[in-house]
């Protein structure tokens, strides 16, 4: 039958599809959520239409600052891991030194053991240090856990470029900083910046570890957990709408900029 056949053919892309669907639809429904108007505490129900929460997002208590709290985190972690995990992708591709083997296995260990575990050891060792627990417990936690990610997507970028470029700069008497600035991180750049932006999603993003390490610091997937026990405001899917919109936005720029510099004689 023509209908088979035709599924035969297009059985990866109609998966893919299927697939992709399945991930949006959580994103569509706290899009289509921002624009209710429950009549209760509880977002859970089609009410009706209203634009009461976009005209005021900030309207709960404490949700703006939690919010900006955590961009603040997810920030400066985002500079931390991306300058340190920089310079040790670096130094694990193009230099070889004892316990090398070591240390990169020691960079995946974040990466496969459960955050529980690792937000138990770190609260552990802030407490031993006799550290008050707070911003900077929370700044340092993700850090240290954003750290593999970038390491991982830095490492891959370096390992495939070519060294001959670097050294052709070299012997057009380029120096050794001329030579990183307009070689090195250039082709290394797409992999550094996946490895930030890949470190700010999971600093933004994440609960266990900060919930563990934040003592009285209340960030917004914290703020997020507390209200679900009393009852969601529709402002936490605007928010929510808002940072989908922004990662779509930045995600299509990328691929614009991408296929503007495909082009032939661009």
């Amino acid at each position: 039958m023509p209908v088979l056949r035709l599924l035969r053919r297009n059985l990866v892309v109609i998966a893919g599809l299927l697939t992709l669907a399945y991930m949006i639809l959580p994103n569509i429904v706290v899009m289509v959520f921002s624009f209710n108007k429950p009549n209760g505490r509880f977002n859970y129900a089609w009410q009706r239409f209203s634009l009461d929460a976009w005209k005021d997002p900030c309207g709960v208590a404490d949700l703006c600052g939690s919010l900006s709290l955590s961009l603040r985190i997810a920030a400066w972690a985002t500079v931390g891991a991306t300058v340190l995990g920089t310079m040790i992708a670096f130094a694990l591709v193009r230099y070889r030194f004892r316990a090398r083997g070591a240390v990169n296995s020691l960079i995946f260990l974040p990466m496969a053991m459960p955050e529980v575990v690792m937000a138990a050891s770190l609260l552990t060792l802030f407490l031993n240090m006799g550290a008050e627990l707070g911003f900077w417990t929370v700044l340092i936690a993700h850090v240290m856990f954003c750290l593999s990610f970038v390491v991982t997507a830095v490492k891959a970028r370096v390992m495939s470029m070519d060294p001959r470029l670097e050294e052709a700069a070299r012997d057009l008497y380029a120096g050794p900083v001329q030579t990183f600035l307009r070689v090195t991180l250039p082709i290394a750049a797409p992999g550094i910046a996946a490895g930030a932006l890949l470190a700010f999603a999971l600093s933004f993003d994440d609960f266990i570890i900060t919930n563990f390490n934040a003592g009285s610091t209340v960030t917004f997937p914290m703020f997020v957990w507390g209200s679900a026990q009393r009852g969601t405001p529709v402002q936490i899917n605007v928010v929510g709408t808002a940072m989908f919109a922004i990662a779509v936005a930045v995600v299509l720029v990328g691929q614009f900029v991408t296929h503007r510099r495909k082009k032939p004689g661009k």
